[in-house]
């Protein structure tokens, strides 16, 4: 199971810590997903998922501060032997001094956000979706090609360097090469990265390791991009049968997600780069209703109605 540290996410939120004395370096969150601890406050505690962040909006400090004291602090109490990973206060509300102080006692951290508890709460589930995501590393490049976010995949040495080059040259941005991190953020949309040891190089046989962000600028790399496409390149194989119509979609799966996927033969002279391009517009094309092998199958079918009257 992956986990995110709790200082990343008050550097990623810009979340002001009102107990600078709870050592937090150590303190891992492991669910996406954030609670609003209404129902905790009112002391019913079944079900209650201890590995989420806690949010407080106005609705639950205007409950507590009706609270008897004595009673809101045996809920408050109970609420931190939980051990939740934080509680962060949205709408600069102002915490009292002995809910920080207990915070302190219990090791709790006491966050808070100017943030209004909605849009905060939406952009920390977004945030953790996808730091959190299940994932996995593969053999291949991945390159924004029109906007679509294009997986070059094949076996070593075939080419996938060299046409992820061909693009870049041709104005399409380099999102990694030779080994891709894809995470699955939803059950439609897979993210592919680079490892950070080895983001915006290209390793060329014969050449070595070249700097694709130095040699043409920040605007030829991306650090992230959704996978709408997989081209595989395979050696040219004159027994086997390729497509040429494309009237059905082929498909690869990753964590359970299928993407549309094609088979490339390689043979001398093929510009691996304009196909690339090609199947992005291509793919794009389909996305907006319009399949040009179903368009040739339609005119070849109604020719052929013709002609049999």
């Amino acid at each position: 199971m992956y986990t995110v540290n709790l200082v990343a996410l008050i550097e990623k939120m810009n979340l002001e810590n009102c107990t600078p004395d709870i050592d937090i370096k150590n303190i891992k969150i492991s669910q996406p997903d954030v609670n609003r601890p209404a129902l905790q406050l009112a002391g019913f505690f079944d079900h209650f998922d201890s590995e989420r962040v806690q949010v407080i909006g106005h609705v639950e400090y205007a409950y507590m501060q009706q609270m008897d004291k004595e009673q809101g602090y045996k809920i408050i109490c109970r609420l931190m032997d939980y051990k939740v990973p934080c509680i962060v206060f949205s709408r600069n509300i102002t915490v009292d001094e002995e809910f920080i102080k207990l915070a302190n006692e219990k090791g709790v951290p006491i966050l808070r956000t100017a943030k209004t508890t909605s849009s905060f709460m939406a952009e920390v589930i977004r945030w953790l979706n996808v730091e959190l995501a299940p994932r996995i590393t593969i053999h291949g490049g991945l390159v924004d090609v029109y906007g679509e976010g294009i997986l070059i995949m094949g076996e070593s040495g075939i080419g996938k360097s060299e046409a992820a080059l061909e693009l870049i040259k041709r104005g399409h941005r380099l999102v990694t090469d030779d080994v891709v991190e894809i995470k699955k953020v939803s059950d439609d949309t897979l993210i592919g990265t680079s490892p950070d040891i080895t983001r915006h190089f290209i390793e060329l046989r014969g050449i070595g390791i070249i700097d694709v962000k130095t040699l043409f600028g920040v605007e030829s790399v991306k650090n992230t991009q959704a996978i709408d496409l997989v081209i595989k390149l395979e050696e040219w194989n004159k027994e086997k049968q390729y497509d040429r119509l494309g009237l059905e979609e082929s498909y690869i799966e990753f964590l359970g997600n299928k993407v549309v996927c094609h088979s490339i033969p390689i043979r001398p002279g093929r510009n691996l780069a304009i196909i690339c391009e090609a199947a992005a517009v291509n793919y794009r094309q389909k996305k907006m209703g319009y399949n040009a092998a179903q368009e040739l199958y339609n005119r070849v079918t109604n020719s052929l109605k013709k002609s049999d009257n």
